[in-house]
C-alpha cells in the first residue's frame, strides 16, 4: 500500500478545501481511497487472527465520507479532509464497538477504541450499571501495565456521580462518564511506511480489545434508535 499518496491527498484537500476543487481532483482521491482501502483489508485479515468477529467486513463498507454537515457549525469548508473507519462485528456503526482508524495530516490522526457516542442515553445508563456491578473487572483492565503504557479512558462527564449511584463507588469517576474511549495519537511520520504502521496499529488494537469486550457485554441488549 502506498500511505504517500494517503498522506499527500488528504494535506492538498486541507489546503484547498472547495467543491471545485475536489471536483477537478477526483482521480487523485479514488487512487488516495484505495490505498486506504487497501490498507483496511490488511488491518481486518490481522485482527482477525485475534478477534473473528470483524473479519467479514468489508473496507468500503466500514469507511466515512469526506462531506461535512455544515448546517449547525461557523466552520463552512465543505469536506473534512481525513480518511476514517470503523472496525467492528456491525462494521461502522457506534455499538458494537470496535477499532476506529483517523488519518489526518499535521499530527492529527489517531488510533482508538470503546464509546465515543454520548448521545445514546440507553448505552450510556448500561456502560454505567455494567461498571457498578462489574467494578474489579474494570479495574484490572484499565490498570494493566502494558495497557497503561499506551492508553488513558477518556470521554465527557458530569461534575457528579449520577443519581442512584454510590458517591463513594470505587469507581466512581468512570460512573460520571456518558462515553468512554480510547485514543492513540499517530505522528505523521508513523504513517510513512504503510506496513510498519499496520503492524503498530494491529498490536495496539489487540492491547484495546479487552476494553472493548467489556463495554460489549454491558452493550449486548443496546438497540440503535430507528428513524
Amino acid at each position: 500500500m502506498n500511505t504517500h499518496l494517503i498522506i499527500n491527498y488528504l494535506s492538498e484537500l486541507s489546503k484547498n478545501n472547495s467543491r471545485e476543487w475536489y471536483h477537478a481532483h477526483k482521480e487523485d482521491y479514488l487512487l488516495a481511497n484505495a490505498q486506504f482501502e487497501e490498507l483496511l483489508q490488511e488491518m481486518i485479515l490481522k485482527i482477525g487472527s485475534f478477534d473473528k468477529s470483524i473479519l467479514h467486513n468489508i473496507p468500503k463498507d466500514i469507511t466515512f465520507k469526506l462531506v461535512r454537515d455544515t448546517r449547525f457549525s461557523h466552520d463552512k469548508s465543505p469536506y473534512l479532509p481525513a480518511f476514517r473507519a470503523h472496525i467492528s462485528s456491525m462494521g461502522k456503526l457506534p455499538v458494537p464497538v470496535g477499532y476506529y482508524i483517523y488519518i489526518k495530516p499535521d499530527g492529527q490522526s489517531f488510533l482508538g477504541g470503546g464509546l465515543f457516542a454520548d448521545m445514546f442515553k440507553d448505552a450510556t445508563s448500561m456502560v454505567r450499571d455494567y461498571i457498578n456491578s462489574n467494578s474489579e473487572e474494570w479495574d484490572r483492565i484499565i490498570n494493566d501495565s502494558e495497557f497503561r503504557q499506551y492508553f488513558t479512558v477518556k470521554g465527557t462527564a458530569l461534575k457528579k456521580v449520577p443519581a442512584g449511584y454510590d458517591q463513594a463507588h470505587p469507581q466512581a469517576e468512570y460512573l460520571k462518564f456518558k462515553s468512554w474511549y480510547l485514543e492513540y495519537p499517530i505522528k505523521d511520520e508513523e504513517l510513512q511506511d504503510g506496513e510498519t504502521f499496520v503492524e503498530k496499529a494491529v498490536h495496539l488494537f489487540a492491547l484495546m480489545k479487552p476494553f472493548n469486550d467489556y463495554l460489549n457485554k454491558a452493550l449486548v441488549d443496546f438497540k440503535m434508535p430507528t428513524r
